[in-house]
């Protein structure tokens, strides 16, 4: 992986985590891939869009981040488990948990409370649920039996008062992986700091969702940090001109 330039040298994973530090205070990057015409997903999933390279970028995100924070949705369709633990990238993990736990976004609680990503998260980075006061009493009651629970909003997840519940258990630096649906959200509420996009070298087609989903988005400019290239492949980092 280097950058677009074609004199630069080579990024090895020390090089990459410089590259994509987090700064001191709180903040929120989502990490994202598309086609080259515009399609978040191919057949439902995102896997058909990546690649090896996307991969490794993916695993170093992560290792850098203190919690993931994905839509119920995107958790289901793409069968979130437990973030593993990377014996390569355990010095970026110095001081905190080996893995980042996985805090997942839902007002329904549609969750399969059996699943791995509630049984198998280990204890020091238990799955997150986090969600509204309008939620079912008995789903949030199950959800709390297996996972850590953050209730922000009363008819709706208030997003902000769950970043603001995060930083308060020391996850002030968070990596959201999506739905289209969350990061809509996200975006508009103005809590978007970066947004790290990987473009695959694939045209999709007519239909499959983008991105970013929901209604009355106002556009948002955001400023080019860096390109990088491999096999084909752009990654490409924005930063929200606030910033």
């Amino acid at each position: 992986m280097r950058r677009l330039d074609a004199a630069s040298a080579e990024l090895d994973d020390p090089g990459l985590a410089r590259l994509y530090a987090y700064p001191d205070q709180r903040w929120l990057r989502a990490n994202m891939v598309a086609s080259a015409d515009g399609a978040g997903f191919l057949e439902g999933l995102s896997a058909g869009l990546s690649s090896a390279p996307d991969r490794r970028l993916f695993g170093l995100l992560r290792a850098l981040c203190d919690v993931v924070l994905v839509g119920a949705g995107t958790a289901r369709a793409e069968g979130y488990r437990p973030a593993r633990r990377r014996p390569e990238l355990a010095a970026l993990r110095a001081g905190r948990t080996p893995a980042p736990p996985i805090a997942v976004v839902s007002r329904s609680l549609d969750l399969d409370f059996g699943a791995r990503l509630f049984g198998q998260a280990p204890p020091g980075a238990r799955t997150i649920v986090v969600t509204c006061e309008a939620s079912p009493a008995g789903r949030r009651a199950a959800a709390a039996g297996v996972a850590d629970v953050i209730v922000a909003g009363e008819a709706v997840v208030d997003l902000e008062g769950a970043l603001t519940a995060l930083g308060e258990r020391g996850l002030r630096h968070v990596l959201c992986e999506g739905g289209p649906r969350l990061l809509g959200d996200i975006a508009a509420a103005g809590l978007l700091d970066e947004l790290c996009l990987t473009v695959s070298p694939l045209l999709a087609g007519p239909g499959p969702t983008r991105i970013i989903a929901g209604e009355g988005f106002p556009a948002a400019a955001m400023t080019l940090a860096h390109v990088l290239r491999a096999d084909g492949f752009l990654f490409c980092r924005y930063l929200a001109q606030a910033h």
